[in-house]
């Protein structure tokens, strides 16, 4: 198993949004401290991988974190869901150990 997944909807979902923008398929995801549990994740679009990226690649679309990042991430997988809340891309973090209620804010 890799460090970090990135499943086929969100690699879809990042593959429509690089297109849009004309920037490559590369979705960067880091861990900032703040939010309302201590820990908050960071989405963006890349322009390329960096020496110290950790990457994974799935359906043509890459999905890279920082080495710092990665240690608070390990064995987490990025989706991309739609509910009635909206549409977002969602980590699934086993290393959380409480999240808020809007899913964008951990404490390990």
């Amino acid at each position: 198993m890799s460090d970090i997944q990135l499943t086929p909807s969100a690699a879809a979902r990042v593959a429509t949004i690089a297109a849009k923008q004309g920037k490559p398929a590369i979705l960067r995801l880091a861990v900032e401290g703040g939010g309302c549990s201590g820990f908050q994740y960071r989405f963006g679009l890349a322009d390329a991988v960096e020496a110290d990226d950790v990457s994974v690649e799935t359906d043509g679309v890459t999905l890279v974190v920082d080495d710092v990042s990665l240690d608070l991430v390990r064995g987490s997988a990025v989706d991309f869901v739609s509910d009635l809340g909206g549409a977002a891309f969602k980590v699934t973090n086993p290393n959380a150990t409480a999240g808020c209620g809007c899913g964008s804010s951990f404490s390990v």
